[in-house]
């Protein structure tokens, strides 16, 4: 035990900043808070785990005054409250970091800090006042820089200004490392510890990753479907009992390590179902020479990558080192200034319309809601948009044929919807990431191009995606898995591509694969 836990031990609590009491909230039959109760003192950094649809966002909500409860009480500083809107939690001391950016990303980020501020602007002021949180709390950042050309990490930093700004007493973070790799999320835990040890903060931690909670968090309540089933001191409980409780089940912790947010994972072995590669001398995917500049920067440079059928090949970085980038030229979005793409040894002629799709690579992109689905369709059109021809009659899009073929796909790949005619933008992002699959795979690809295909998903969710990308892979189709979290680089590749600035710095097998020295790969260092 360490000398400040043995002190946090000895230390009484303080008085609760913040204490939730039989908080319910219904939307019709649905239950997503049932009589919650939570404590969060001064402090101490508190941990909120659960999968996706436990019932945190609706009780943060709550919090914020953006959703009004059902039942309830809750106490500030142990006297009653009511919050009615974000401006009456805020003068209570209350701000939160959502998991979505709501940064403007044309405006600099004294602009992005400042927004929503009455009365006259003046920039000098405005700068200083970044530069001076900015300092104070350790997040380095260019108040004059614009929002579109920082990195994820970066881009958090500006959203833990523009909150820590207000001098919050409660500090609410939803998912904060959902963008963020294993050394900015390091960083982000150093200013959290900071904030709460230094200034007698509160805050409260939202995430379904156990190494998160365990390594951050001072104590820790688990919401399963809508209910509290456990509250613990963090350093009196473990990954397994965590897991359990969030999950409703016992769970292993050698296969699931990936999906919980666990090192070490159990690396895959040669022979293994979706790991290993078909043995050819043609690769499905062949990467050459790709050169890509935004803005005057080079963004990729000469970058080659070959991805064999059967194989799954994880593409490991630093957010915004070029895998966005590649992404796009992937999906036809971006052309690229110089290099080709070659599918099982043809030439595919980027400059045309479809082009790869109509190759055989089907892509799974980065961010689901900007280019994975359009989010008024239904989900039987977002089913069958990429094979129109095969649902229509003469003249017209067959709605029977539609439904037939989203119905099949639904059955096949698990989709949870009321109907085939829901709004896909009122599913689970699980469902919602199934649907983006079901519809990719459904074209029978040669490859499949998988962008960060777990960010935002929860511990079934994750499992689920994984064991479709190995059954993928074992049916002979090459993978290529774009992410920054390195235990699913680690559970599911054969070969781990390190990108840096651009390129390509090293590619090594799982079994020779540390995380020092992807780390030193991942600084352009060779390993």
């Amino acid at each position: 035990m360490t000398e400040d836990e043995r002190a946090r031990e000895l230390t009484p609590p303080s008085a609760p900043a913040l204490r939730l009491r039989g908080i319910s909230k219904s939307y019709g039959p649905v239950v997503a808070c049932d009589a919650v109760d939570l404590a969060v003192h001064q402090g101490e950094i508190h941990g909120l785990l659960g999968e996706n649809g436990a019932g945190k966002s609706t009780l943060m909500k709550i919090l914020l005054g953006l959703v009004q409860r059902d039942a309830g009480t809750i106490l500030h500083h142990d006297g009653p409250v009511d919050i009615g809107s974000p401006q009456e939690a805020v003068a209570l001391g209350i701000g939160m970091v959502h998991q979505h950016f709501s940064l403007i990303n044309p405006l600099t980020v004294w602009e992005n800090v400042i927004l929503g501020d009455t009365g006259k602007i003046d920039k000098g002021a405005a700068c200083d006042q970044v530069r001076d949180v900015s300092q104070r709390y350790g997040l380095p950042i260019d108040p004059l820089a614009k929002v579109e050309r920082l990195s994820a990490g970066e881009r958090q930093r500006v959203e833990l200004i523009k909150c820590l700004r207000r001098d919050p007493s409660v500090l609410i973070l939803d998912e904060p490392t959902s963008v963020l790799t294993q050394a900015e999320s390091a960083e982000l835990f150093g200013v959290l510890r900071h904030v709460v040890r230094s200034e007698n903060r509160a805050v409260i931690l939202i995430s379904h990753k156990l190494a998160e909670i365990t390594a951050a968090t001072d104590r820790v309540t688990v919401l399963r479907k809508g209910k509290v089933v456990f509250q613990s001191a963090t350093a009196e409980t473990g990954p397994q009992e965590l897991a359990r409780q969030m999950v409703g089940r016992e769970v292993s912790l050698g296969s699931e390590a990936a999906a919980l947010g666990l090192l070490p994972v159990e690396p895959p072995r040669t022979g293994e179902s979706g790991t290993g590669k078909v043995e050819t001398s043609v690769a499905a995917l062949r990467l050459r020479g790709l050169t890509v500049t935004v803005d005057g920067v080079r963004v990729l440079s000469d970058l080659d990558l070959d991805v064999a059928p059967g194989e799954i090949v994880g593409l490991y970085g630093v957010e915004g080192n070029g895998q966005s980038n590649l992404g796009d030229v992937l999906s036809g979005l971006v052309l690229p200034d110089s290099g080709s793409v070659e599918i099982s040894g043809r030439p595919v002629d980027l400059n045309r319309p479809g082009a790869l799709h109509a190759a055989g690579l089907g892509i799974v992109p980065e961010d689901r809601h900007a280019s994975g689905v359009v989010l008024d369709m239904s989900v039987a059109e977002n089913l069958v948009m990429k094979s129109l021809n095969a649902v229509s009659g003469r003249a017209f899009v067959s709605r029977r044929k539609t439904h037939e073929v989203a119905r099949r796909l639904a059955a096949e790949f698990n989709i949870v919807t009321p109907s085939m005619d829901t709004p896909v933008r009122s599913l689970s992002g699980g469902n919602q990431q199934r649907v983006v699959l079901a519809r990719e795979l459904s074209a029978g690809p040669l490859v499949l191009v998988a962008a960060q295909p777990t960010h935002g998903l929860d511990v079934g969710a994750i499992e689920d995606m994984y064991r479709r990308l190995r059954d993928v892979a074992s049916g002979g189709v090459a993978v290529l898995l774009i992410s920054t979290e390195l235990e699913e680089v680690m559970a599911l590749s054969s070969r781990i591509a390190v990108i840096s600035s651009g390129r390509i710095t090293g590619v090594l097998s799982t079994g020779e694969a540390t995380a020092e020295r992807l780390g030193m790969l991942v600084g352009g260092v060779a390993a």
